[in-house]
């Protein structure tokens, strides 16, 4: 067994070529050998967002904190909240991010297929973006 101490791995600045605004991200676990599960905290602040992506094996994201906002390719924008758990399958283009006032943190969980978890696509426009989910 391996005890990964709370505080013990360094947060990290989202790279900007895969989100707008400031994103901050914890890794505190990361599978080893045979294992290919990877987990992160990510927090966005107000009108942070992650670019268009996909997951070779999927996702799932756990959301534990604030109001966000995410959206699969070809649909309606919706909310998320704390509690709520998102399931990504493999290859779908999604984004995810807080709304415009409120951040938001998740947990994100994923697998690598051939050292790969995610394959970043374009960025979301502020366009694409400000039209927020349907009332």
């Amino acid at each position: 067994m391996k005890l990964i101490r709370n505080g013990s791995q360094p947060s990290a600045k989202g790279p900007e070529d895969y989100f707008t605004g400031t994103v901050r991200i914890d890794m505190p676990f990361k599978g080893e050998g045979a294992a290919t599960v990877s987990g992160a905290f990510v927090t966005f602040e107000p009108g942070a967002r992650s670019a268009w992506h996909t997951h070779p094996v999927g996702q799932i994201l756990i959301v534990t904190a604030g109001k966000g906002w995410t959206q699969c390719e070809g649909e309606e924008i919706v909310e998320i909240n704390a509690g709520d758990i998102i399931v990504c399958p493999p290859g779908h283009k999604h984004w995810h991010g807080a709304t415009p006032a409120t951040s938001l943190t998740h947990i994100a969980v994923q697998e690598t297929l051939n050292g790969s978890a995610v394959t970043w696509l374009e960025k979301v426009t502020d366009e694409e973006y400000l039209r927020g989910p349907k009332a």
